[in-house]
Order: structure tokens, then C-alpha cells, then sequence
């Protein structure tokens, strides 16, 4: 499958940040969604991620994430989003959380 290219212009356009994860919790009626609490640095915000399936609340508290802090927020499941975290998924049933490797501030600028 070829990849659609895109111009480095429309990729500086997303703002990818550290996110410490300080509270997850399942929804309630769902099978896969979470509802995370993620710090930026300098605000807190609400992410809801289908992650259930790949990781308890207690296994994401205290990870520092990738987010996507400048995606337009979406309410699901009558949740208001404002985010997204990235995780690698193989296809295959595995899911891993994109996370730094050193102790990184939170609302620290991936570039």
C-alpha cells in the first residue's frame, strides 16, 4: 500500500506535546473506551481513548504519553475529548502507547 505524502508544512500544523496521564477510568457501557486525565504542563485536560481492550487504569496512571494537543475536541459518549494520544497498533491484537524514554516535563513541544 503506498502512503499518502503530505507536505512538512501540514505536519508542523499538528502540536504534539507530553502528557502525564494522572487518572483513567473505563466507560461504563463500553467495551473498549477510557476516560484519561492528562497533565500538559500548564492544564489538565480530559482524553477518551479505546484502550480497554489493551491496558487497565492502573497500567496508563503515571505513563507520559504523545498527545495530539491541537485536535479539534469531540464529544464521545457524552465525554468532551480534547485530544488524542498515539499508539502504535501491529494488526495483529498488539497495541503499545507512544511514551518517551526519559524523564521529559509534562506540556514539553515533540518536535
Amino acid at each position: 500500500m503506498a502512503l499518502q505524502e503530505i507536505h512538512l508544512e501540514d505536519f508542523q500544523r499538528i502540536d504534539l506535546r507530553v502528557g502525564e496521564v494522572v487518572s483513567a477510568e473505563r466507560v461504563e457501557g463500553t467495551r473498549a473506551l477510557m476516560v484519561l486525565r492528562v497533565n500538559l504542563g500548564e492544564e489538565e485536560r480530559t482524553l477518551v481513548a479505546g484502550l480497554a481492550p489493551y491496558y487497565t487504569p492502573e497500567e496508563i496512571v503515571g505513563k507520559r504519553v504523545i498527545v495530539v494537543a491541537n485536535l479539534e475536541p469531540a464529544v464521545i459518549r457524552g465525554v468532551k475529548s480534547q485530544g488524542m494520544l498515539l499508539a502504535a497498533d501491529d494488526g495483529q491484537g498488539h497495541v503499545s502507547l507512544v511514551t518517551v524514554d526519559r524523564d521529559i516535563a509534562p506540556g514539553s513541544r515533540v518536535r
